[in-house]
């Protein structure tokens, strides 16, 4: 089978949606599927994300996009993102008939309202409110849609989408994550504690920053609030991105991972440090609390993100036994089979 991917997040992008749909073509094509990926790159004409000048959008993207689609010929076609490539995507499949599955990676709304709220708190209800109701629509041709976990599978159902969902988890490359020696922060007060991702008002990362903690605090990640961030906390230590095998390092190099955010759907970032064998601290929220469901996972609290980490901290067994875990319930091989087999509910039409 042909399987086409539009997606507004992708090469040269660094983030988990790009991650996950690397993994995912990866099983696709051992499996003896064809698969393609139309992202930004292929579009001349972009423009900066508004507050993310690293993330480039595509402007007027439908021409040029319906000539792609039509010169790759796809037996499928898989919508991953809300941005002007998936309208357009949508549009196309609409316009000719063609049956479509969506995923449900990024909370916008909550994105968006916190964002545009934050000198206006006043606007934050009636922004989220017109979000959701342009994502739900979005959302409601589909066929399926896509969803990493119960808890935002829920979350969704309860903001008045009808769309029919199918589970997605998230996978690990144990190559790059997994136990062993811890060679960087050496000159570093112990504990260290972890934060990976995007430097950015929604990521939440103030309460990290903020919270009593005797060791150190390493920010793994670049983003529109990291100069703003770095300037107001001098003592933690912003080192940028990494990837690949310095990416693995920082992560076994750690004593714990703290995930401040309260509105990502998933976190991939967990699941790679518990790979990496250390503990995870995180508010009681969507993610998190689909990921950790065992005491030797690490620790999660409603509103003391210090308290979580302090727990975390001392949580029971061992790198290894954390890693065996994720072993055992995330794995690209069977994401990809999730994929492939809810292609072939939505295309059954469920």
């Amino acid at each position: 089978m042909k399987i086409l991917i539009i997606s507004d997040a992708w090469h040269p992008q660094v983030n988990g949606v790009v991650r996950t749909y690397e993994y995912i073509c990866e099983e696709l094509e051992r499996a003896g599927h064809q698969t393609h990926v139309i992202g930004p790159a292929d579009f001349p004409r972009r423009i900066p994300m508004p507050g993310y000048d690293e993330i480039k959008l595509a402007l007027a993207p439908y021409r040029r996009l319906k000539k792609l689609v039509e010169d790759f010929a796809p037996d499928y076609i898989h919508i991953a993102t809300e941005g002007p490539l998936g309208w357009a995507g949508r549009k196309y499949c609409m316009q000719h008939g063609i049956e479509f599955t969506t995923s449900y990676h990024t909370h916008f709304p909550d994105y968006t309202a916190k964002r545009l709220s934050r000198f206006l708190p006043f606007l934050y209800k009636p922004v989220h409110g017109i979000s959701k109701a342009i994502v739900r629509h979005f959302h409601k041709e589909a066929q399926a849609m896509f969803i990493a976990t119960q808890s935002l599978e829920d979350e969704l159902k309860s903001w008045g989408f009808r769309t029919p969902m199918i589970r997605l988890t998230r996978g690990v490359n144990f190559d790059l994550f997994h136990p062993g020696k811890k060679t960087l922060f050496d000159d570093l007060q112990k504990p260290v504690a972890l934060y990976v991702g995007r430097v950015a008002i929604e990521k939440n990362i103030e309460d990290f920053l903020r919270m009593e903690w005797e060791g150190s605090k390493v920010i793994v990640g670049d983003g529109p609030s990291r100069e703003e961030l770095a300037a107001q906390y001098p003592d933690a230590h912003f080192v940028g991105v990494k990837t690949g095998e310095e990416l693995g390092a920082h992560y076994r190099s750690a004593d714990l991972f703290v995930f401040p955010s309260r509105t990502d759907t998933f976190g991939m970032v967990l699941v790679e440090a518990l790979a990496s064998g250390i503990p995870v601290a995180a508010y009681n929220v969507t993610g998190p609390k689909d990921i950790i469901t065992e005491p030797i996972l690490g620790a999660l609290e409603e509103t003391d993100l210090a308290a979580a980490a302090q727990k975390a901290l001392q949580a029971p067994g061992s790198a290894e036994e954390r890693t065996e875990y994720v072993r055992t319930h995330y794995s690209w091989e069977a994401v990809g089979k999730q994929f492939e087999n809810g292609i072939s509910k939505a295309l059954n039409q469920i």
